[in-house]
């Protein structure tokens, strides 16, 4: 298949990608700005599907995808700067785009060779591709899920409805007749009106603390000193449970007895959820720790974050960066099963960071979760905003009441689908 590169860099089809890729992004920038209006979400997201599946060209369709990919992940190259290669940001962000910009340029020569082969309009294709965007996961991060235009609309964001949107587009444009767009009154879901509430038992103690500090050895016995502290507090104020981020003690902490110690004791007046690390003798483990009643229970990551916390690139490519950039760091290891666990008579879904946004974490629809994350890696970017969009898609989806605590950004307990932050 003969592919002439010139015809990808006309200025016209650039110039529509970036229009369409603005209207299937900028609600996420709005929510960052704290701006959520169902009207404009609704009628921005419409008009911009409208104006992808019009266009069957394939560069106007690799543009999309590749200004799709930079305005929703640009962030990821912000951890360049932690590893001291922040030279490379702009190479990485350029990499993201053209991922996405050739899943969504194959996407579109399928289509067209579909259509010739089996003679069903590209555009149909086009829309199944659309339905199924949201399974392609590069280096298994799958975080494009374009359900996330409706989530705060008049529209529902299931697969099914969203499927009806499409559909309605999909007809309106190929009929040449946009009465057909009524239809997606098919998809409308009325939101619940309920407004998360923080239980006033449990305390969610966020923190704001840098990634080069948490690994500082002469400042952890400060963070410590200030973990002990909110847990003081909270005994004072009658709260059951604290939660603290991810990695909020970064060290191993089943190998450090005086810090078991404490916190183990704590627990005799408080339970405690806490990210740290753990070491087996082998394998090293990003982990919750549970203190509670006088004892303690580790659980272990089941999904882990791409080039964050493993290499998913062949041995011989994976091993090279890792000692290059991240100073022969060894990649850390999931288990198999999800951990629940059970405080003060309730049972809580165990999710660390990427996890809550992962749909296996939601499996048997938990009816609460406690999430903890370390966002200080991407701060400030829109990355949190994402994060917590995604969260109170699945949150919509399954039923679950997430308790989200974070490092470098605002914690939250979102129901329904509906986010409330806690102050800290």
């Amino acid at each position: 298949m003969k592919i002439v590169i010139s015809r990808y860099f006309n200025t016209n089809d650039i110039t529509k990608g970036l229009l369409i890729s603005f209207l299937l992004s900028v609600f996420i920038y709005l929510e960052y700005f704290g701006i959520s209006y169902k009207f404009i979400n609704t009628t921005l997201a419409i008009i911009g599907l409208y104006l992808l599946l019009e266009n069957e060209k394939q560069s106007v369709w690799f543009w999309s995808g590749f200004f799709i990919a930079l305005l929703w992940f640009w962030w990821i190259t912000l951890s360049f700067r932690i590893y001291g290669i922040a030279w490379a940001i702009p190479f990485g962000v350029i990499g993201i785009g053209l991922i996405e910009g050739f899943i969504f340029l194959i996407g579109c020569k399928v289509a067209i060779l579909a259509h010739r082969h089996l003679k069903i309009p590209t555009i149909f294709w086009l829309a199944f591709f659309l339905l199924g965007v949201n399974y392609i996961a590069p280096f298994g991060f799958d975080w494009l899920k374009l359900q996330l235009l409706f989530l705060h609309s008049y529209l529902g964001v299931a697969l099914w409805q969203f499927g009806i949107i499409i559909l309605a587009i999909t007809l309106s444009i190929y009929k040449k007749n946009l009465l057909f767009l009524v239809f997606v009154v098919l998809a409308y879901t009325p939101h619940s009106k309920n407004t998360p509430t923080l239980p006033t038992a449990i305390e969610i103690a966020g923190t704001n603390i840098g990634i080069k500090e948490k690994w500082d050895e002469t400042h952890q016995i400060n963070i410590i000193n200030d973990i002990l502290s909110k847990i003081d507090n909270a005994i004072v104020a009658d709260k059951k449970l604290i939660i603290f981020p991810e990695s909020t003690i970064a060290r191993f902490i089943n190998e450090e007895p005086d810090i078991l110690g404490f916190l183990t004791s704590k627990s005799q007046d408080i339970s405690v959820i806490i990210g740290a690390l753990y070491w087996d003798g082998e394998t090293p483990r990003n982990s919750t720790y549970l203190f509670n009643k006088n004892e303690f229970t580790t659980m272990h990551k089941v999904v882990l974050v791409p080039f964050g916390e493993y290499n998913p690139l062949p041995d011989f490519i994976g091993k090279w960066i890792n000692k290059v950039i991240y100073n022969d760091g060894v990649d850390y290891k999931p288990v198999e099963e999800i951990s629940d666990y059970e405080v003060n008579g309730i049972t809580y879904r165990n999710a660390i960071c990427f996890e809550a946004t992962k749909p296996k974490m939601y499996e048997g629809d938990p009816k609460f979760m406690i999430a903890i994350s370390n966002n200080k890696w991407f701060t400030p970017s829109i990355e949190p905003t994402l994060q917590r969009l995604l969260i109170e898609y699945y949150s919509q989806l399954f039923g679950t009441t997430i308790y989200h605590a974070i490092n470098g950004s605002p914690s939250y307990i979102t129901s329904e689908g509906k986010s409330v932050f806690v102050e800290q």
